[in-house]
């Protein structure tokens, strides 16, 4: 095959993975959730300070539970509300890619948090099963069912970014887990009343907690991830290496890194074998808009080889 059809060969096969670019409802998903951190963290510190006072009236140790988990959900909320705004300070001489990595840590801290409130829940559940209290139903079903809608609601305000960015994620994921907790509180309520049974309320502490700890896990995980710089759930490997296999003239990628900056914002470096002698730079600008486009990939950085440069980066593994 001479030169002028591996060009053409290349360019279509180029053209090709191209005609993806803009296809992904993902870019069109909204990055500011400030009005919806504030109102989500408003509705629930107040909800939070009804379950406390009513949960004490009422000897209900679900309900305090409960308020402990939504109190945990109110900082998770302030810390990812933060740490999203400290993720759009400009970079500095010292931090040249800014505070992105804020939302990182403040995922990660999510997670620990939650798992902590989980302890302590669960100790004082198992506790209760010794020393039974009674509790009045009627107000702890009230309490939980405005807890139902409260999470409800600020689940629905966070939605549209759980897909792309982890703090929201990990927002939304507690609130639907807030929501079918106090679901289950109710249910609680209903059941001590028919029944007289008290023991029902710490089972249903032990139930809570073990809903935070499958709620919160996938969240710990991911964020551990992030901050360990794997790469981003969604991002195959496979393919972005194939696709940059597939530029014109290109006849070896290496050295090929993807690692997150922050919960929405993700890098990447390569070095490209090609087998002709140039600069292409309108190779390069289309290639760093394909990777945006096709791979969520915003910043990129590509470096260009010949098959006679020895680069000491060369082998497969190697950093």
């Amino acid at each position: 095959m001479n030169l002028k059809d591996r060009e053409a060969e290349d360019t279509a096969k180029f053209e090709g993975r191209a005609q993806v670019c803009g296809d992904s409802d993902r870019c069109h998903t909204p990055t500011d959730f400030g009005s919806a951190f504030a109102l989500g963290v408003t509705l629930n510190f107040l909800f939070v300070f009804l379950e406390v006072v009513f949960g004490v009236l009422a000897h209900s140790l679900a309900l305090i539970a409960d308020a402990g988990h939504n109190m945990s959900d109110v900082f998770g909320l302030l810390l990812a509300w933060a740490a999203g705004a400290l993720s759009q300070r400009a970079p500095t001489e010292r931090r040249t890619y800014g505070l992105r990595s804020s939302s990182i840590l403040a995922a990660l801290f999510n997670g620990i948090l939650l798992l902590l409130a989980v302890g302590a829940i669960a100790w004082e559940a198992i506790r209760r099963f010794g020393v039974p209290t009674e509790v009045a139903s009627t107000t702890v079903i009230w309490i939980a069912t405005i807890g139902i809608f409260i999470n409800g609601a600020t689940a629905l305000m966070l939605r549209p970014g759980r897909q792309r960015d982890l703090n929201v994620r990990g927002a939304f994921l507690h609130m639907c887990a807030d929501a079918g907790v106090s679901l289950g509180v109710v249910i609680a309520g209903f059941a001590i009343m028919a029944t007289g049974w008290q023991w029902i309320d710490p089972v249903v502490s032990l139930v809570i907690a073990a809903v935070i700890v499958w709620g919160t896990w996938g969240l710990l995980r991911d964020s551990l991830n992030l901050a360990l710089h794997a790469v981003p759930a969604g991002i195959e490997m496979r393919e972005v290496r194939k696709y940059l296999a597939s530029l014109p003239h290109v006849t070896a990628v290496h050295d090929l890194h993807v690692w997150p900056m922050s919960t929405t914002e993700t890098a990447l470096t390569a070095h490209l074998v090609r087998d002709v002698d140039d600069c292409d730079c309108s190779l390069l600008v289309q290639a760093a808009k394909d990777l945006r486009d096709l791979f969520q990939i915003h910043h990129s950085t590509l470096q260009f080889e010949t098959p006679d440069h020895d680069c000491n980066l060369a082998p497969e593994g190697k950093v």
